[in-house]
């Protein structure tokens, strides 16, 4: 009789955000596969309860909550429904994003409003939420927290760039301010990775510049992330916080 596949969040929910489509979905999946309880957190109910559905049909615990990460009063509602449905929170993956092209002009050329939306979801997004899931990962021994940063949080000085340079620095601030409650705060930042969002957005020239410019020469993919967000959210990482780690084929170089 063989053993079972260890599982190694069975005790475990997730809270994730932007969690219907793309990574986010990929991220509920891998999780979900692996035992734990996931909360889909969505501005987009239809997809976040489709999400969940394909999730409980294939035997795991999942439930979809109505969440803009921009309205704190919309995420404390978030939190406190997943408390009552799952029991707590033990992970919270900060995914949902606005995303590159649109926000890749320079603060001169997009209106004051566009950029108020852009770092209301980019980087209040990730305040709101961490700080809602503070006090229940706090009440069961500790927690996670992973952040999507980028790599143009490293490169670019347009307004997408430095949102997600911001998320580096909220991750070193949140690993300071959360330590004396066990929680952990990463982030990963991707390079250019092959998800429906991304290839919509990017312009074949554009990939294949990038492409070059990597040590590895391909586009990455939604795996090469799910790995990585794996290893973050497990005790395999216990003794990691307050990192940004790039996944991203060798693009950026430098320190």
């Amino acid at each position: 009789m063989t053993n079972p596949p260890r599982q190694r969040f069975g005790n475990k929910t997730a809270f994730i955000t932007g969690g219907a489509v793309g990574l986010g979905r990929a991220f509920a999946r891998a999780l979900a596969a692996e035992g734990a309880s996931v909360a889909i957190a969505e501005i987009d109910t239809e997809g976040a309860d489709r999400t969940a559905a394909e999730l409980v049909a294939g035997g795991a615990q999942a439930i979809a909550v109505p969440c803009d990460v921009a309205d704190e009063h919309q995420v404390d509602a978030a939190v406190v429904a997943t408390i009552e449905k799952l029991g707590g929170i033990d992970i919270l993956i900060n995914n949902a994003a606005r995303h590159l092209l649109r926000y890749n002009e320079p603060f001169s050329v997009l209106s004051r409003d566009e950029v108020r939306g852009l770092f209301d979801v980019n980087i209040m997004g990730v305040i709101n939420c961490t700080l809602a899931c503070r006090d229940s990962m706090r009440g069961r021994g500790g927690g996670v927290v992973l952040n999507m940063a980028s790599t143009t949080g490293f490169t670019s000085s347009r307004p997408y760039g430095v949102s997600k340079l911001a998320v580096r620095g909220l991750t070193v601030a949140f690993a300071s301010e959360l330590s004396p409650d066990l929680i952990r705060v990463n982030a990963i930042a991707p390079g250019l990775t092959n998800t429906a969002n991304t290839l919509a957005d990017v312009p074949h020239s554009m990939i294949e510049d990038i492409v070059d410019t990597q040590l590895i020469h391909r586009v990455g993919t939604e795996k090469d992330i799910v790995s990585a967000m794996l290893y973050l959210c497990s005790d395999e990482a216990s003794f990691i916080t307050g990192e940004t780690l790039r996944v991203s084929g060798g693009y950026p170089l430098g320190v």
